[in-house]
């Protein structure tokens, strides 16, 4: 994975998320127009800044593969690094082949500055087409700009 050397701002923590965190969470990813159905607190870190959650991200399980998903920063802390410092955590706490879903060539270019390459479809693992099967479909049928994407180091 390709560092960067970005701290989080002063008062700001990254922590496991618990069970307190669950409706900001999903406030967070409704807010992103995330896809809210499988959100599990347990799966989540979070980066709180002055006693209020800034912004979230989880690594999903799936069979032989990881996903990073509901990746989002409030509007207001862009620009400060806490993507970045996220990505890069949830990367190192990957235990399984780890892939991703994002919209557009802006994100997908975020995702590649870590080490994220574009694969087709076909190229993701049995357990992911099931999840991504629809994004698919929205990609081919109404040109949805979904990337699909892989850690490679």
């Amino acid at each position: 994975m390709k560092q960067s050397h970005v701290s989080l701002p002063t008062g700001c923590v990254l922590r496991s998320a618990t069970s307190e965190d669950i409706w900001s969470i999903r406030l967070l990813v409704l807010r992103a127009k995330l896809d809210p159905t499988q959100i599990r607190w347990q799966q989540f870190w979070v980066i709180e800044c002055d006693g209020r959650l800034v912004a979230c991200g989880q690594l999903r399980n799936f069979s032989g593969a990881q996903e990073l998903g509901s990746l989002v920063v409030l509007p207001a802390w862009r620009g400060q690094g806490l993507g970045t410092i996220l990505t890069q955590h949830l990367i190192i706490q990957a235990t399984q082949p780890l892939y991703l879903e994002c919209l557009g060539q802006r994100l997908a270019q975020f995702y590649s500055r870590f080490g994220f390459v574009v694969i087709s479809f076909e190229d993701l693992p049995p357990s992911l087409k099931r999840k991504f099967g629809l994004s698919q479909l929205g990609k081919r049928l109404i040109r949805v700009p979904v990337v699909f994407m892989e850690y490679r180091e």
